[in-house]
């Protein structure tokens, strides 16, 4: 879901949205109306993958979606993150939903040099859903709000832009990394190794697509680590497995041209004919069947 895809889909719409929302090769904003979300579902089945940064504040209201195959259930008063690499399947809307939100797509000029990106935007984390106080929601909004005017202004200066959304991202970074104190300080060891794993799983099932590889990674043995997952979440380590990687293989499916050999080949299975009884086994239709109905 790049910019491309999102220019294709709303473009029919633009006089609809204008007032709410904005687009351009280098961002893209929603003002409190979630329209262009409710546009963009309707013709673009989920599940789909997020290929640039998105942060944004939930005022009012509720969401339901899974989001790098854990389903979540976010409300008012949350900041969510989504990465590049994410894959996000909504589920539903409340008719209330207010939301304040941005798009950096590939062309916006990061406002960090190589290497200097706040911890929560490295790469490391895929996404980050945040409960956060009125304080905070506030000034999220105040930067929010102040990007929004400068991006309609005639002589819109895109450094200025830029220097906005630095600060908003190092607050998002500083109240994740807060976050993330407070978890390591209250959550069981279970739950902190599932999140590790679900975490690898997502970043790592197109090409690994065994248990062993993600116990090695977290200097676990595979039995233990099968056990916790299984305690943790009642369902097996291998399962979750599979579902990354259909979940996967569905989006380049639907939303690439990319011949069956050649997904078959880039999520690492050993030939085509393996690729589609695996696909097969779990969606009772073989690849092709899924993407022509699709």
């Amino acid at each position: 879901m790049n910019y491309s895809r999102m220019k294709e889909l709303l473009s029919p719409h633009i006089a609809q949205i204008r007032e709410k929302s904005f687009i351009s090769r280098e961002l893209g904003m929603i003002h409190g109306d979630p329209s262009v979300f409710l546009m963009i579902l309707k013709q673009n089945q989920p599940p789909f993958s997020i290929d640039d940064y998105r942060l944004g504040v939930v005022v009012r209201g509720e969401i339901r979606a899974s989001i790098n195959l854990v389903e979540r259930r976010i409300t008012a008063g949350t900041l969510v993150f989504l990465g590049p690499g994410s894959i996000l399947s909504p589920i539903s809307f409340s008719e209330d939903i207010e939301i304040y939100g941005m798009t950096l797509f590939a062309d916006f000029p990061m406002p960090f040099a190589t290497g200097q990106m706040p911890m929560a935007f490295n790469g490391q984390i895929r996404d980050f859903q945040i409960q956060v106080g009125e304080s905070d929601i506030a000034t999220v909004r105040h930067i929010l709000d102040t990007i929004w005017q400068a991006v309609h202004q005639s002589d819109y200066n895109r450094q200025t832009v830029s220097s906005l959304v630095a600060a908003l991202m190092h607050h998002y970074d500083g109240l994740y990394r807060q976050h993330t104190e407070w978890l390591q300080a209250s959550q069981s060891r279970e739950q902190t190794i599932f999140d590790r794993f679900i975490q690898l799983v997502n970043q790592h099932c197109a090409e690994q697509h065994k248990i062993g590889y993600y116990a090695n990674r977290m200097c676990l043995t595979e039995r233990y680590l099968s056990t916790i997952i299984r305690q943790t979440s009642g369902v097996t380590a291998k399962e979750w497995i599979d579902r990354a990687i259909i979940t996967r293989i569905k989006v380049e499916l639907k939303h690439t041209d990319k011949s069956v050999a050649r997904i078959s080949d880039d999520m690492n299975f050993p030939n085509p004919s393996f690729f589609s009884k695996y696909f097969k086994r779990f969606t009772k239709q073989t690849p092709l069947e899924y993407k022509l109905s699709n």
